[in-house]
């Protein structure tokens, strides 16, 4: 009676080795790349909800300062300048009396803030003691108004007062700010805007 061998080979020829090691880096690189992208848009995502919040955070204390806008502390007007770029105004920041100087301007893409604590014995407001501290940065407006101002017969659709403007016709600022942390990746820029009327120059508003 014959024997009959196992002809048959163990193991994986070259062929089925190349294939799956094919099949294996495939699969390697497709998790990394959606690893990847998972971490690009989470990012971006993060990025995006970080600006929006930076812009309602700061626009908060800034509305409540023009809100309480007030004659300055030798008796000035309450605003002392306005334009698309800027607004200069007085307000009691703490409290205690006084009315600080306050300036929010668009300088170089960053919407800053100078105030100036009056001196006393006799009270001033001296420019070289202005603090500016930088409030939100990566605006891109490019022209869009940060500051528009409407006077009382403002209704909701009305056109705002055209420059150079009248800083006694004003009882309504709207600000707007459009923030794009990176022009180059989305997502789009975000466009945060709300307006205030000041409380102590308000009538039919």
């Amino acid at each position: 009676m014959k024997v009959l061998k196992n002809t048959q080979k163990n193991g994986f020829t070259l062929v089925e080795i190349i294939v799956t090691m094919s099949i294996f880096s495939l699969v390697i690189a497709a998790i990394g790349l959606f690893a990847r992208d998972t971490v690009y848009y989470n990012n971006l995502f993060s990025g995006g909800l970080t600006s929006y919040d930076d812009a309602r955070k700061i626009l908060q204390p800034v509305t409540s300062e023009i809100r309480g806008a007030s004659p300055s502390s030798l008796g000035s007007y309450s605003i002392e300048s306005a334009n698309s770029t800027s607004f200069v105004f007085y307000t009691d920041t703490n409290g205690d009396g006084l009315k600080e100087r306050i300036r929010y301007f668009l300088d170089n893409g960053i919407l800053k803030r100078g105030i100036i604590i009056p001196s006393t014995s006799p009270i001033n407001y001296l420019p070289s003691s202005e603090v500016v501290t930088d409030v939100i940065s990566n605006l891109k407006n490019n022209g869009v108004p940060v500051f528009t101002y409407y006077d009382s017969s403002y209704n909701g659709n009305s056109l705002p007062l055209t420059e150079p403007v009248s800083i006694e016709d004003i009882r309504l600022v709207k600000i707007t700010l459009i923030i794009d942390s990176d022009p180059n990746r989305p997502p789009l820029p975000i466009t945060v805007t709300t307006q205030v009327s000041i409380r102590n120059l308000k009538d039919n508003l």
